[in-house]
Order: structure tokens, then sequence, then C-alpha cells
């Protein structure tokens, strides 16, 4: 069966900022829901272990990155390619 990426990515955003998933909606960035640098970086590990899949961030500098964080929905965007390109 293959994993919702929409899904597991929302569920592990809102694992990290301890919110309900239906608390998560497309436009929020992960500010708005409370996630600082660390959270992000334990995201991406997430992603990167639900997804095996490597995830082109520089933690040191996150807007410097191809993995694209402006919001969940690019986020989403972002995975949904990643997983493609692996197949």
């Amino acid at each position: 069966m293959a994993i919702n990426v929409r899904e597991k990515v929302t569920q592990i955003i809102a694992e990290q900022a301890m919110l309900d998933v239906n608390d998560i909606s497309d436009e929020n960035t992960l500010v708005d829901l409370g996630i600082d640098s660390l959270g992000l970086v334990e995201c991406v590990f997430a992603i990167e272990e639900s997804f095996d899949i490597a995830v082109p961030f520089n933690a040191n500098d996150p807007t410097d990155s191809e993995f694209d964080i402006t919001n969940v929905k690019s986020m989403i965007s972002a995975v949904e390619q990643l997983v493609r390109e692996k197949d």
C-alpha cells in the first residue's frame, strides 16, 4: 500500500508542533505552528525516514536549500517530487 504523502507529512508536522492534524492547513508556515529550527530538522529527519528519501536541506541555512519550507503545502509538494524521483 502506497504511503499518502500529504497525510504523512502533515502527521509529522503535527507531531512536531504538538497539534492535531486537523489544526494544520496548507498555508501554515512552520513558524505559525510554533516549530523552531530544531523542530524543522526533526521534521526533515522524520520525512527522510518515512519515505526513504534524502532531503536536500541545509540545516545551517534552511532558506538556502533546495527543499522548499515556505509552508506546509510547499513541503508536501517537495516531498511528493522527491518520492517520484526515487521511483
